[in-house]
């Protein structure tokens, strides 16, 4: 997609080949001389780069935006190419922040906040495929204030915690739930780091029940940042994370993977309702 951008703005545009890590370097340098500069890489190639992310930006507090492409899963690509990792290895780097689109016209109002974010390293991860077809802003878009998510809907029984691709689901599975007698808050996360604490904290401790949901790998994930935010508020209530586990992600379609991890909206509200309110869906697909 990116030979639109480069058509329309060719003297903003390089491309420096199959090289994460001089892509990064460059990005970093371009940064330096006050530059706007905007590294598009695959997540899973961002992998190859980590090194440059750290030392060359982090370290230096560069404003460099990364669109990480293809994150969470990919389908058809196989495993080398499954977006799995990149919350677990970025949202633990000083100074940078890592946030989310649920839907193109989020996506939107993120790339601004990416482009006009001048203190420091911020990432945007986003999926393979086509959008939700919502509507799209032609002007006037707004920055995100960095940090803050959104109530969605609200419900007294359970806390749902989606993050990117993720929320459209949670807000199914809230749907599900309420079917049977069970009523969900549901929250857009937006950013992993810094996580909105002020927002999802009380709503814990309110509701007393938290599922995150996400797709990335569950160890050291958006889930994981969550758990932590309540050990070390020392909110002590039962939390249910959903994502990809210890596990490679195979070839398959994406929705053959998505079920098989578990991951469809049904399956996501069979596992809620079986671990808060012992209650059963059948049949589930």
């Amino acid at each position: 997609g990116l030979d639109k951008l480069q058509a329309k703005l060719p003297n903003q545009y390089i491309d420096v080949g199959i090289a994460e890590q001089h892509a990064i370097t460059l990005a970093a340098g371009l940064a330096c001389e006050g530059m706007r500069p905007v590294a598009t890489i695959y997540s899973t190639f961002i992998q190859r780069g980590y090194d440059q992310i750290v030392h060359d930006v982090c370290i230096q507090k560069l404003p460099v935006f990364f669109c990480l492409d293809r994150a969470g899963i990919v389908g058809a690509d196989g495993p080398t190419h499954q977006g799995m990792y990149d919350i677990a290895f970025l949202r633990c780097l000083p100074n940078l922040v890592l946030m989310a689109p649920k839907d193109e016209a989020e996506m939107q109002r993120m790339i601004v906040t990416g482009i006009n974010h001048t203190s420091g390293p911020i990432a945007m991860r986003y999926p393979r495929g086509n959008g939700h077809g919502v509507p799209l802003m032609e002007e006037g878009w707004e920055d995100l204030e960095i940090g803050k998510g959104e109530i969605l809907r609200h419900g007294d029984d359970v806390l749902l915690v989606g993050f990117g691709t993720m929320v459209y689901p949670a807000m199914q599975v809230a749907q599900i739930l309420s079917e049977h007698g069970v009523k969900a808050t549901v929250v857009n996360a937006r950013f992993a780091k810094p996580l909105d604490t002020e927002l999802i904290l009380p709503l814990a401790k309110q509701i007393g029940r938290v599922v995150t949901l996400e797709e990335g790998c569950l160890m050291g994930g958006f889930g994981s940042a969550v758990a932590e935010a309540l050990l070390d508020a020392d909110i002590v209530v039962p939390i249910k994370r959903i994502g990809v586990p210890d596990i490679l992600v195979e070839h398959a379609e994406p929705n053959q993977s998505k079920a098989e991890l578990g991951l469809t909206s049904p399956q996501i509200a069979q596992t809620v309702l079986q671990a808060f309110f012992q209650q059963t869906l059948s049949p589930v697909s």
